[in-house]
């Protein structure tokens, strides 16, 4: 890890400090991309069989998880983790069921009556990758917002391990969401599948989940296809920002930073500062934990995109993490709470030094897929929301509609249409 000071860096030097790792470096992944949707799309199952050969390196009899494996996983997983994966869904569920929003009535006019009512996404697909170790948590993070939301139609996509098995772990969390329908499917042609449909796959109308760039990708471009699905959000590699202060605990803040480097070669760690002096013992830190660490060649490659970036103030630090928009913010500071106000741009905040981003992760009760790669500016994480639709309603009496005619003809009048204004003129004249 670097470390940059602010002040002695030009425009170009500073834009490169809070650049992002590259999304992909094949150059033709788009065309890539598309070519294998295009090939889910015409082919089906047999196209989704012969992908899953070739990526993931097994043969399928049956793409869809059967009762005897769901059985299976029940026995294989640990009853610790059993536990883990109960305590996490309470907490999880407790906090997701507190952000459910609420449909209202308002007479808006005297006889004008508007509603907002809430309806579920009907169908929705879940992607939880596996990569290099099964995530019980995003099945967790995806499944329990939709059971909220009473979507009536689920299904979860997972890759299959060579023995063509998804994740016990992974089965496990999604039984406890109330998921029956799991798909041995990863990558490209599992968001393809979900997003047209196949024989064995059901097609849905919303996408929700992490991946790597050509899950990525694959989201991006069957969201812009209006027979294909919408998606939660734009995404890319996972990424974490820490403000620290003078009084900051070098080994936290250095044992967070690794965290998020575990995740993959293309994540990065951020660290802004007022003290040079913290700075250098969080570098010294790194070194020291990341020997030990049964990922050391994946964190120490994420380390090549991380930095930490020297600041005059605290004021400076909030404003450059609220240009850069993190995925994860972690606010090692004294009386953290007190910076939060000057926060605007984070998929999620952890405040003070006993509260890593792990908790968030996993347990605390948050919800761990946020918005990445600058989109925090504009999105939100997964939440019930993200699994609702919001329709209003209008009822008017014909007095109701009287009373506010003048106002929707001058309007129509001023926008030159006609016909609008029509719609309410022969209303009026049937009172007559």
């Amino acid at each position: 890890m670097n470390i940059l000071v602010w002040d002695e860096l030009n425009d170009s030097e500073r834009a490169d400090a809070l650049a992002r790792p590259p999304l992909s470096a094949s150059p033709t992944l788009h065309e890539e991309v598309n070519r294998l949707i295009a090939q889910v799309r015409a082919d089906g199952d047999h196209t989704l069989r012969a992908l899953t050969r070739r990526f993931d390196g097994c043969e399928l009899d049956s793409l869809e998880v059967t009762e005897a494996e769901f059985s299976e996983a029940e026995d294989l997983v640990s009853s610790e983790l059993k536990r883990a994966i109960e305590e996490a869904y309470l907490r999880i569920k407790a906090f997701h069921i507190a952000g459910i929003p609420k449909p209202y009535r308002l007479e808006t006019a005297p006889g004008v009556v508007c509603e907002r009512l809430i309806r579920p996404i009907e169908r929705v697909g879940l992607y939880v990758p596996a990569g290099s170790a099964p995530l019980p948590s995003t099945a967790l993070m995806l499944g329990i917002p939709a059971q909220l939301a009473g979507a009536s139609r689920v299904v979860m996509c997972s890759p299959p391990n060579r023995a063509g098995k998804v994740a016990p772990a992974v089965l496990v969390a999604a039984s406890r969401c109330g998921i029956q329908r799991v798909i041995k499917l990863g990558g490209v042609q599992a968001i393809a599948a979900m997003a047209y449909g196949s024989e064995s796959v059901p097609k849905v109308d919303k996408i929700f989940g992490p991946g790597n760039a050509w899950v990525t990708q694959a989201k991006l471009a069957v969201s812009l296809d209006p027979q294909g699905a919408a998606i939660d959000m734009p995404a890319g590699p996972s990424e974490v920002l820490l403000i620290g202060d003078r009084s900051a605990d070098a080994e936290f803040i250095a044992s967070d930073m690794l965290s998020q480097c575990e995740h993959g070669p293309d994540s990065q760690a951020i660290l802004l500062t007022d003290s040079v002096d913290l700075a250098k013992r969080v570098q010294a830190e790194l070194k020291l934990q990341l020997a030990a660490l049964s990922r050391h060649e994946i964190a120490e490659q994420a380390l090549k995109h991380s930095r930490a970036i020297v600041v005059t103030s605290l004021k400076t630090a909030l404003e450059l993490s609220n240009r850069y928009a993190p995925e994860h913010l972690i606010l090692h500071l004294n009386a953290a709470r007190e910076f939060l106000p000057s926060v605007r741009n984070a998929g999620s905040v952890f405040l003070g030094p006993w509260a890593p981003e792990t908790v968030g992760d996993y347990c605390s009760g948050t919800n761990h897929v946020l918005p990445t790669y600058g989109a925090a500016r504009a999105w939100s994480g997964v939440s019930v929301l993200s699994f609702l639709k919001l329709m209003t309603v209008q009822e008017l009496t014909p007095l109701g509609l009287k009373g506010i005619s003048e106002c929707a003809l001058t309007l129509a009048a001023a926008e030159g249409l006609d016909a609008h204004a029509n719609a309410v003129r022969k209303r009026l004249e049937r009172m007559q």
